[in-house]
C-alpha cells in the first residue's frame, strides 16, 4: 500500500510517498533556512505560516511526480510531535482533513521515531536490536531499540542538545544560522590548539550535558584576539570535544547492553567528524555503524512515511481528533 508522509515539525516542509513492499517512491523537501537565517534562528510564527503556504502544493507536486492520484493512497502519516506547536498543527490538520476527504486512515508519528527508523530506508538496513544515538537541534538521546515502538531510553541531554550547542557556538563565533554545518566547515581550518573538556565522561552513566562545554567555549573564545584563526581553532576544539563525548557514551551503551550495532540519526548525524569518531570507535569494538544518507539526516517526509507505514500495517488506527504533542517521550509509544 502507498502511504503519504507529511513532516512539518520545525523549519522544513517534507512530503513523501512510501510503498509497503516497493519502498520509497518519491519525496520532496522545502527548507525555510534562508528565511530564518535573517533572524539568526527559527521564528515559530513564520515557520507555521510558511508551512501553510508550501504544504498542499508540495503534496500535489509529489503525487504528480510519482504518477499517482489520491485514490492510490491507502493512508497518511504525519508528524504529531515533538516540535513547534504551530508548525505541527499545520501538518496534523492537513493530514486529518485529507484523510476525512479521501476516506483513509491517518496516523500520528513521533518525530524522533522517524529519525530513528530513517536508516531503514537504505538498501542495507540494520537488524533489531540495536543502540540508536539520536542527535538533533532539540534532542540528544541514547536508546535501545528492540523493534518498532520497542524503545528503552538509556540516556539523554540534561540541558542543551548537541545541535543546540552547535547553533549557540556558531552564533558566538558570528557564523549565523544554521550553526552546525558552519561550525564544521570552519573547524576544517582549525588546529589542535585548545583542549576542551569531554563533559560527563568522568562519571558513570549515559546522560549528556553540553551547557558547560558551551560556556567553556565562550570563555576560551573571549580570551583570544578573535581573529579568523582563533575562531577556526575554537570551532575545531568544540567539534572535537562534542564528537569524542558522543563516541565515549555510545561505547558505554554498547558495552553495557552487549549489542554490536549502533545507529546514528538526526540532523547532527550529518557531521563528518562525529561520523568519523563513531566509525573509529565501532571498529575497535567490533561493532557496526549505520546511518542514513545525508538527505535523510535532516527532517524529511520519507522517514515519517516509513514509520507510519509500519504502524498502519500493524493495525494501529486513530480517530479524526487533531492532537499534537510538542513534548512527547519516545519510550511512551505503542509497541507493535
Amino acid at each position: 500500500m502507498y502511504i503519504l508522509g507529511i513532516e512539518t515539525s520545525c523549519d522544513e516542509t517534507g512530503v513523501a510517498i512510501y510503498h509497503s513492499t516497493k519502498g520509497l517512491v518519491h519525496h520532496n523537501l522545502y527548507s525555510q533556512i534562508e528565511m530564518h537565517n535573517e533572524y539568526g534562528g527559527v521564528v515559530p510564527e513564520l515557520a507555521s505560516r510558511d508551512h501553510i503556504r508550501k504544504l498542499v502544493p508540495l503534496i500535489k507536486q509529489t503525487l504528480l511526480e510519482s504518477k499517482l492520484v489520491n485514490t492510490n493512497i491507502a493512508g497518511i502519516a504525519y508528524t504529531a510531535g515533538p516540535g513547534l506547536m504551530g508548525a505541527l498543527l499545520v501538518g496534523a490538520t492537513t493530514a486529518k482533513s485529507l484523510a476525512w476527504t479521501w476516506q483513509i486512515p491517518a496516523i500520528a508519528v513521533h518525530h524522533m521515531e522517524g529519525h530513528l527508523l530513517a536508516p531503514m530506508l537504505e538498501d542495507n538496513p540494520p537488524a533489531f536490536p540495536f543502540i540508536a544515538l539520536l542527535v538533533s537541534g532539540g534532542h540528544t538521546l541514547l536508546i535501545q531499540v528492540d523493534g518498532v515502538g520497542q524503545y528503552t531510553q538509556l540516556g539523554e541531554s540534561l540541558d542543551d542538545a548537541a545541535g543546540e550547542a552547535f547553533d549557540k557556538t556558531a552564533k558566538m563565533l558570528g557564523l549565523g544560522y544554521p550553526g552546525g554545518p558552519k561550525v564544521s566547515k570552519l573547524a576544517e581550518k582549525g588546529s589542535n590548539r585548545f583542549k576542551f573538556p569531554r563533559p560527563m565522561t568522568d562519571r558513570p552513566g549515559l546522560d549528556f550535558s553540553f551547557s558547560g562545554l558551551k560556556t567553556f567555549t565562550m570563555n576560551t573564545f573571549n580570551k583570544t584576539e578573535k581573529t579568523d584563526q582563533d575562531k577556526a581553532d575554537v570551532a575545531y576544539a568544540f567539534q572535537q570535544a562534542t564528537a569524542e563525548t558522543l563516541s565515549i557514551k555510545c561505547k558505554r551503551a554498547l558495552q553495557q547492553t552487549g549489542l554490536k550495532t549502533l545507529v546514528i540519526a538526526g540532523g547532527v548525524s550529518a557531521n563528518t567528524k562525529i561520523r568519523a569518531e563513531l566509525l573509529k570507535m565501532t571498529k575497535k569494538q567490533q561493532a557496526t555503524l549505520f546511518f542514513p544518507r545525508l538527505e535523510f539526516c535532516t527532517d524529511n517526509g520519507a522517514m515519517i512515511a516509513y514509520a507510519g507505514c509500519q504502524r498502519l500495517m500493524a493495525g494501529q488506527l486513530e480517530n479524526l481528533e487533531i492532537l499534537c504533542k510538542p513534548r512527547w517521550p519516545i519510550d511512551s509509544l505503542v509497541k507493535i
